[in-house]
């Protein structure tokens, strides 16, 4: 077997390990985040939980962090008082990024993870089987409920060679992106095996495993070797670590070969992560701000190198170079080194730990200047600027530019390349980190709701019959950031569905909301990919609360396809993709005898055009009952 064969087959708790076919997986651990903690913990509440059944949830305060009015701290102590009552583990703002924070603390080999965030999967380089769904699964599995995951094609990617001089992980992630493009990893597990595994740390295969989001895959997974234990050790959790590989003689369903040796800096044009082209090929555009930081390259090294080629020198005088420290711990580590005295020297920001400007929250560019990012995505106006030019690369590449004032390629700067050296043991910071309150002390805990913190939607069945107003038609590759924006305009409302419904589908149409409350009950055209991106489970019930029934497109990013269904949205796919071009904005679509299609799996017709859905017999009741949820509600005792 292959290593994803293995955590998948110790884990399976329904169906049967055939590609396309749903699964049911036992889940070990929980993440949370702020962007999407509020709601969990609402649906925590609406399901009645007494505690939480993993044997670790965790909930980290790292996107929502600009303190701009009372809503964000009223948030954060929503979430503080719920982690007391659900028995979660709570990590306070500027404790850390999710993902590498939860694995200094939490990440253990063979473990199953389930993250309300799609980097999710960024986990997977610790040999854990961490994939990023919807808010309501994540509650859901900490209620004691399986994951469900149609089972994917594993996908063997053999690593050889050595990474030259002036080229990293980002490097092999974004040649990965070039290669296959964003839809490229879409019902596939990416695994990793080959000689040069070894080659690569930890933290470098966390850069790689969680950019598997942005291929579209369902996860992403490394062995446990030698190069995790030296991770856990410099965490003091040795004990931790259990050797988890493939068997020698593994098969795979499909297979891919990476020559690290052959590999050079590349970088992500603005608007995708896909759209990845080499640095030399681009090199001279002018750049007017470089930010160092995110999940993508969050580790120690990816500091340590800018700071290394930025030592003794000066920032360009026409950009701005903005470091966003990862966690606490790297924060205190950088410190120690002598690092961060580097950055200020050289004229760098040190900004507080936290996602910031990777989900818009400060930090936006200016209009039609270009921002180089060591982020994962570069989604129109993800930054917080409408009209946004960002860029993606590795820290080399950024610092290269903050040197420059113009994107160039690392290897021309005449400089040797620096050596990191890694302290052992990291700092071991565990202070901020609030463990769970015991049984009888968590029940008497009250939840801490100020007038901000909204409730869910109520949330009807589906009618049998439907006439529905297109009342927005889009292309392909439609993220779930331009279906419900992030950012520091939007994020301070996450609790409040009916407040935030004034920025849904703001990037692509502002009118969107208008036009959906008067027309009620409507449906949505979309192109191929529909949904990529972020998990954020807003996506679909903040259009649901506008009226939105149906969505109909040539095909759905796999996150979002759960969460349209968890919310009662039914997702269709044109049997002809040629259906497409028959439907336009403003035309009207009559659904009749939906409930029978839908629970037989049988074709709808609307407009002349055949439409399928891929649900299961278990997504099938809950969009019957309206969502999720309701369907729990209404399902009889026992």
């Amino acid at each position: 077997m292959n290593l994803a064969e293995k955590l998948i087959s110790a884990h399976l708790v329904d169906g049967e390990m055939r590609p396309g076919e749903e699964i049911g997986l036992r889940v070990d651990q929980a993440l949370i985040q702020d962007a999407t903690g509020t709601m969990v913990m609402l649906e925590l509440e609406a399901l009645g939980l007494d505690r939480a059944r993993t044997e670790v949830a965790a909930q980290y305060v790292d996107h929502n962090l600009l303190q701009s009015d009372e809503r964000n701290m009223a948030d954060h102590l929503f979430l503080r008082s719920a982690c007391r009552r659900y028995g979660i583990w709570y990590s306070p703002p500027g404790n850390g990024v999710s993902h590498p924070t939860h694995m200094q603390h939490f990440g253990v080999p063979g473990r199953t993870l389930a993250g309300a965030d799609s980097h999710t999967c960024a986990a997977g380089s610790l040999g854990m089987l961490a994939i990023g769904v919807g808010g309501l699964e994540v509650a859901m599995a900490m209620a004691g409920q399986p994951l469900y995951v149609t089972m994917p094609r594993i996908w063997g990617i053999r690593l050889a060679g050595a990474l030259p001089d002036w080229v990293s992980a980002k490097d092999v992630i974004l040649e990965l992106l070039r290669r296959h493009g964003v839809s490229g990893g879409v019902h596939k597990i990416v695994e990793y095996h080959g000689p040069a595994l070894g080659t690569l740390s930890a933290m470098d295969r966390h850069v790689i495993a969680n950019m598997g989001a942005e291929l579209g895959a369902t996860t992403s997974v490394f062995p446990s070797d030698g190069r995790v234990l030296e991770f856990l050790e410099a965490q003091g959790r040795a004990d931790d670590h259990t050797e988890l590989t493939a068997d020698p003689d593994a098969g795979y369903d499909l297979r891919d070969e990476l020559d690290l040796s052959a590999l050079e800096p590349l970088i992500a044009r603005p608007g995708s992560p896909g759209n990845v082209v080499p640095v030399r090929q681009v090199a001279g555009e002018p750049v007017h701000q470089v930010v160092v930081g995110s999940s993508a390259n969050p580790g120690l090294r990816d500091f340590t190198v800018v700071a290394e080629i930025l030592r003794g020198r000066q920032v360009h005088p026409q950009v701005s170079l903005e470091i966003n420290p990862t966690s606490r711990q790297i924060l205190a580590d950088l410190t120690k080194s002598g690092a961060v005295t580097a950055l200020l020297e050289a004229g760098a920001r040190i900004h507080q730990t936290g996602c910031l400007g990777c989900i818009g929250m400060g930090q936006a560019p200016a209009v039609g200047r270009n921002s180089l990012r060591t982020f994962p995505r570069n989604f129109p106006g993800r930054s917080g600027t409408h009209d946004d030019s960002v860029w993606l690369c590795s820290p080399e590449t950024a610092a290269a530019a903050a040197l420059t004032g113009a994107i160039t390629d690392p290897r021309e700067l005449g400089l040797d390349r620096p050596e990191i050296r890694e302290p052992r043991t990291a700092s071991l910071i565990t202070a901020p980190l609030q463990r769970p309150l015991p049984v009888e002390e968590a029940r008497r805990v009250e939840l801490v709701k100020a007038g901000s913190i909204g409730t869910l939607p109520e949330l009807d069945p589906l009618p049998d019959s439907l006439t529905l107003p297109v009342v927005l038609k889009v292309g392909d590759d439609v993220s779930t950031d331009e279906i419900m924006p992030a950012g520091a305009r939007a994020l301070p409302y996450r609790s409040n569905i009916a407040a935030l419904a004034d920025f849904a589908f703001g990037q692509i149409d502002e009118t969107y909301p208008e036009r959906a409350r008067a027309a009620g009950p409507h449906a949505v055209v979309g192109g191929r990919n529909y949904g990529q991106g972020s998990s954020r489970e807003h996506a679909a019930i903040v259009p649901r609360h506008l009226g939105l029934r149906v969505v109909i497109a040539k095909s759905f990013a796999r996150i979002h396809w759960q969460n349209l269904a968890n919310f009662g949205v039914l997702a269709l796919e044109f049997a002809d993709e040629a259906g497409y071009d028959r439907f336009g904005q403003g035309d009207e679509l009559r659904l009749d005898g939906l409930r029978k299609a839908v629970e037989t799996g049988g074709e709808i017709t609307a407009g002349g055009v055949v439409l399928r859905h891929r649900l299961s017999a278990r997504q099938r009741a809950m969009v019957l009952a309206g969502g999720w949820i309701p369907q729990v509600r209404n399902a009889e005792p026992g």
